[in-house]
């Protein structure tokens, strides 16, 4: 995971992380060793630095934007020609074609569950069956990995595997999707946000079943949430106030649930979660 930071110096605020495989737009250039660069899934603008970044071409950027697929494993390893490379879940493999990529001069060999986005429908239950994958990793401001993960970093990766996109910070995401009005009519998959002391957007978590949630708080964990807020059971009190639920899930016609039917290689790797 390669760090964005806030500024271009190493004890700079981590803003975010950019993944194996997650294309980016350098905008700036500090010396030989910063580059500012565009996160080009949610424009989010940050410092890294430049000898973790892989030059592309602009064909090569328009053809692993367009074809790549997404690890699934919790974490996995690529094969080089002589050596092993530990990728994420959400890492993208450009131009996959079910066990081979390859980037610049280097080909990798990749043995793990891999979905491609079009193979995808975004679910309810696939949304959850992938954030539960995270759970019981840390928290970490700025993570978006299962090493450390924070509480919109993980509702933002788990909505881009699913290919939803979402922006980097709960109080841009609170922008998108329809409100719910009531705790009531809440669905699994609805994203809740909560407020700070300040009244700040400053939390989010993916709603579960049974008035529950998975968020990240200490670490990826499931809670109890009712229309005051998220109760820390083991605390036995409310740890964040509720501010808003808002769906973001695509409405899909009966027609087309009953029409969709998921390719063989994809229903099987949604089993196995």
């Amino acid at each position: 995971m390669v760090p964005v930071r806030a500024a271009a110096f190493d004890s700079s605020e981590m803003i975010s992380q950019l993944l194996f495989g997650e294309l980016v737009e350098t905008v700036e250039t500090k010396g030989r060793m910063w580059s500012r660069v565009r996160c080009h899934w949610d424009n989010l603008v940050g410092w890294v630095q430049t000898n973790q970044l892989q030059a592309l071409t602009p064909s090569e950027f328009a053809e692993f934007n367009e074809h790549f697929a997404y690890n699934l494993e919790f974490t996995q390893a690529i094969m080089g020609a002589d050596f092993f490379l530990p990728i994420t879940i959400g890492a993208q493999l450009p131009n996959f074609d079910g066990i081979r990529f390859q980037l610049a001069d280097a080909r990798y060999t990749f043995s793990g569950q891999a979905v491609f986005p079009r193979d995808i429908m975004p679910a309810a239950d696939f949304i959850l069956k992938i954030a539960r994958r995270y759970l019981h990793s840390p928290t970490l401001n700025g993570g978006r990995s299962p090493f450390g993960i924070d509480s919109s970093g993980l509702t933002q990766m788990v909505f881009k595997i699913a290919g939803i996109p979402l922006p980097r910070a709960a109080a841009q995401q609170v922008f998108c999707g329809e409100a719910v009005d009531f705790m009531e009519q809440a669905q699994p998959g609805d994203l809740a946000f909560f407020e700070d002391r300040a009244g700040r957007i400053a939390h989010v978590g993916i709603l579960l079943p049974g008035l529950q949630i998975i968020h990240s708080y200490g670490k990826v964990r499931i809670d109890s949430i009712d229309h005051f807020g998220i109760y820390h059971n083991a605390e036995a009190r409310y740890t964040h106030k509720l501010r808003v639920v808002k769906r973001v899930l695509p409405k899909l016609s009966p027609q087309l649930k009953d029409a969709f039917q998921p390719a063989e290689a994809v229903r099987s790797q949604i089993e196995l979660f």
